[in-house]
């Protein structure tokens, strides 16, 4: 038996540590003097503290490694937390994987830009439910200013006041159409109200947990691309586009400039 001061020697573990094993029943002592208070181990237990830093380094948590230490637990139980352990490893380095592809993806821009290029940025990122005003109507891309300065003059100054600063539109694709798409055109209310109008459509955009978005300015080298490239990204990042939910562009005005600054975000779904 060694008491807690040589057992901390031979075990390379601080005093502290062992007492805070103690303290939550992971590593309790095999003896306590109770007329002394002093804490007795034995040596076997050396082996006791190798599996709970084997554990440790395997990423499992102190609860956990209580569970694995109990006396009681089936060898389906162990395998079950090992299953899950190893799952969340996994994701961790699908994660990680992630980043490394990103990473060459700016060198790769960087090289042929010749600078850090500020626009083509791609992040997921989650949108929560939102009420939407919109107007619908079908045409091409380059359709989009008129079909606003439409949509503003019908609006009223009371939903004026609520209708929330970017202009926002959702598309979908036309099967036999290559160039013409189902718009509705409209803005984020910062509140729902009651509309008289049928010529409006409004609704609350559900939320979208993730989205692959890209923002850069209209007037920028790659913005007439920029659909396909986040297309041929979330293809190559395994992802999936999400079916039957439309795309967004956001489009934000830049202060004293004639350019817009566009954000397109696609629902996608993990493959």
């Amino acid at each position: 038996m060694f008491k807690i001061s040589e057992f901390s020697r031979l075990s390379k573990v601080s005093l502290k540590t062992l007492r805070y094993y103690d303290q939550i029943g992971m590593l309790k002592p095999r003896k306590v003097d109770h007329d002394t208070g002093y804490r007795y181990y034995s040596a076997d237990q050396l082996l006791e503290l190798n599996r709970i830093f084997i554990y440790k380094e395997l990423g499992f948590t102190l609860p956990q490694i209580i569970q694995l230490l109990r006396e009681d637990i089936t060898l389906e139980h162990i395998q079950g937390m090992f299953k899950l352990k190893k799952s969340e490893i996994q994701h961790i380095i699908d994660m990680e994987q992630a980043k490394l592809s990103r990473i060459e993806e700016r060198m790769q821009l960087i090289d042929r830009e010749g600078q850090v290029e500020t626009g083509q940025e791609i992040r997921i990122k989650a949108e929560g439910a939102q009420p939407f005003l919109s107007l619908k109507a079908r045409g091409r891309e380059e359709d989009i200013p008129d079909l606003f300065r439409t949509f503003n003059q019908l609006l009223t100054k009371e939903t004026r006041q609520l209708a929330q600063s970017p202009q926002v539109v959702l598309w979908k694709e036309i099967d036999e159409q290559e160039d013409e798409f189902e718009f509705e055109v409209g803005y984020f209310l910062t509140r729902e109200l009651l509309i008289s109008q049928d010529t409006f459509q409004l609704r609350i955009l559900p939320p979208e947990p993730m989205m692959a978005t890209m923002a850069f300015r209209s007037d920028s080298t790659f913005a007439c691309t920029a659909c396909v490239d986040l297309a041929k990204w979330i293809e190559k990042n395994n992802y999936q586009i999400k079916e039957n939910e439309p795309g967004r562009e956001i489009y934000l005005p830049l202060s004293k400039q004639d350019a817009q600054l566009m954000e397109i975000q696609i629902p996608i779904i993990n493959r």
